[in-house]
């Protein structure tokens, strides 16, 4: 296959794909499920375990070299360990984005399907903060099942999505738990979604961030890999490191090389796409999906999936998804 197959026309080649294995979650983080009660999908309408093996490697054969597992809680999925198998048997890096509650019933098959990279999802270090966030009394599990990947050898990065008022001073905690530990913490400004009641004011912006940071530590900027999503910064003396991703800000489309599968098996171009390109009908009629593919990434647009360029726009924005129906 040709290497540009899934070369955009603002010439970014895409050779990532984010593949949501559930919107089922565990925690109930308001900025991603706003609706307790909310209904996930029924099984029957999921991806199921060889269909995504058959999407994934259509992809792979188009040029994506890597793929990371999220969800929803992609770790609730009953037949997880049998999608790990048969991932680790393509030519591509496996990856997962996970809330870290069920990590320890899961360690020996993240080793067996050569995962050596584990993202976790974290907005504070304190447990009453913790439990005000997600309404569960899991943060002692979490912080053990952290523990737990350091120690056998997993690539960790913390993801904490900050929000103003609600968990800013924990991003000196974060910071802190650099010192000793060799964890890659990224701060995440806020993002709308449908339904998650963002507003300008509660987003606690990047340099804001990185001034707070500066009023107790010193630190180094760190050179940032070219699709690299968040620029990076490291306390001297710490073992970890910290970084942003500042979707609203500053936004990194321009670099992009990241492509999306909903657990419905729907492909999005973007986070913030209302476009959805359909591959689980078209591959249970026995369409060749290959096609729909190429033509999704030609309608990629160039920046927030072409729905708004300023902080006012996105005050507005309610016409996508909610963010665990997309997928982390």
């Amino acid at each position: 296959m040709h290497l540009d197959s899934l070369t955009d026309t603002f010439h970014r080649r895409h050779d990532y794909l984010r593949i949501s294995l559930t919107d089922a979650c565990n925690l109930r983080c308001t900025y991603c499920m706003p609706n307790e009660k909310m209904q996930v999908t029924p099984s029957s309408k999921l991806m199921q375990a060889e269909e995504i093996k058959h999407i994934a490697a259509t992809f792979v054969e188009l040029g994506v070299k890597k793929i990371r597992l999220t969800g929803g809680e992609p770790l609730l999925r009953k037949d997880v360990r049998k999608i790990l198998r048969l991932l680790a048997t393509l030519d591509v890096e496996l990856a997962i984005s996970t809330n870290a509650v069920l990590v320890n019933e899961y360690i020996a098959d993240l080793k067996s399907a050569n995962i050596a990279s584990v993202n976790v999802s974290l907005d504070t270090l304190n447990a009453e903060e913790f439990f005000a966030i997600t309404k569960r009394n899991d943060f002692g599990k979490i912080l053990s099942n952290i523990h737990l990947l350091l120690s056998n050898g997993f690539k960790v990065k913390i993801n904490m999505v900050v929000m103003k008022d609600i968990n800013t001073q924990a991003i000196l905690d974060f910071i802190e738990w650099t010192k000793e530990f060799p964890l890659e913490v990224r701060f995440i400004e806020f993002m709308p979604f449908k339904g998650n009641g963002w507003q300008q004011d509660a987003v606690f912006f990047a340099i804001d961030a990185l001034k707070l940071i500066s009023t107790k530590y010193d630190y180094v900027k760190l050179e940032d890999r070219a699709e690299s999503t968040s620029r990076n910064y490291k306390v001297i003396g710490h073992k970890g490191s910290f970084g942003f991703i500042s979707t609203i800000t500053e936004p990194f489309c321009d670099s992009c090389n990241r492509l999306r599968l909903t657990a419905d098996g729907k492909m999005k171009n973007c986070l913030f796409d209302r476009g959805e390109t359909d591959l689980l009908t078209a591959l249970r009629k026995g369409e060749d999906i290959l096609p729909l593919i190429q033509k999704s990434v030609q309608n990629k647009k160039l920046q927030r999936g072409g729905l708004f360029d300023s902080m006012n726009e996105a005050a507005a924005f309610h016409e996508n998804r909610t963010m665990i129906s997309i997928g982390g």
